[in-house]
């Protein structure tokens, strides 16, 4: 039944609810292992884990974990364990990571800032299992420029408006330090073998994600082995039989000029689940 995923506050004001029925559906009698990066509700003791009560509810055979800056524990109970921590501290990580294992779905809803989003995509997405799902929510900030110090003032006594003062989005669509740029270089990388590079060595992302779905304020990918060979190219260079068909014995007489291709690095990868 979808109830569980339609009745959460939160997800009928962002629009993310049927967006995650339509992927999560065919996962929901698994037993998975599910992590929800930011439990909400800040140091308010009234609110928050909310979206962790709608996983355990909607995958009744998993486990669900969450992290947070502020202490959250309070809020376990059966299938529900969180971290207390700082989701860019690596040695934290690395212990929780220890503790859950490889992940099934990693949802993340943590820092506002970009360069955190950026991070934990690089820190996590190597967790998950092969046919793992990664969501990213709150995109948004990508186009939301910081506010800086002379706009901190008029944000002081609000902890959600502290959050925007440095979230490092930007009015440039094409900045390259946004989550949202991160994510379409991503996109090139589902076809690395079409590229018509010599010498192209393709990134941990490159090789490891299979697809990537765009929502409004929202991004899924699918962990797996990209390795789909291309007709016409091998090894980022043409096919003897394409060369043959154009009439030249080798790329270089065809005059090409290759520009650098600019990719996401493996900075991170070290933390992937052994």
């Amino acid at each position: 039944k979808a109830a569980a995923l339609y009745t959460n506050e939160k997800w009928l004001r962002l629009r993310f609810a049927h967006r995650y029925q339509s992927h999560f559906a065919p996962l929901k009698w698994k037993k998975l292992k599910i992590l929800a990066i930011g439990v909400g509700g800040y140091e308010d003791h009234t609110y928050g884990g909310e979206a962790l009560k709608t996983w355990k509810t909607y995958f009744p055979n998993s486990m669900v974990y969450g992290i947070d800056i502020i202490d959250k524990r309070y809020l376990e109970q059966d299938r529900i364990k969180i971290f207390h921590g700082d989701q860019n501290d690596e040695n934290f990580i690395k212990k929780v990571l220890a503790e859950t294992g490889e992940l099934d779905i990693i949802i993340e809803d943590g820092s506002s800032a970009n360069e955190h989003h950026i991070k934990a995509f690089h820190t996590f997405f190597p967790a998950l299992k092969d046919g793992g799902i990664y969501a990213a929510e709150n995109i948004h900030h990508s186009y939301w420029p910081s506010l800086g110090k002379n706009w901190s003032n008029f944000a002081k006594d609000s902890v959600l408006l502290q959050n925007w003062v440095n979230i490092g989005g930007s009015l440039d669509l094409n900045d390259p330090k946004t989550v949202m740029n991160m994510f379409k270089r991503l996109v090139d990388g589902l076809n690395y073998q079409e590229f018509l590079h010599p010498g192209y060595v393709p990134s941990y992302f490159d090789k490891n994600i299979v697809s990537i779905h765009f929502y409004h304020n929202l991004v899924l990918m699918y962990k797996g082995t990209n390795n789909e060979p291309s007709n016409f190219i091998e090894n980022n260079t043409l096919r003897p039989f394409v060369l043959e068909t154009l009439g030249v014995k080798s790329l270089e007489e065809l005059g090409l000029e290759f520009t650098t291709i600019d990719k996401t690095t493996d900075e991170y990868t070290a933390l992937k689940v052994k």
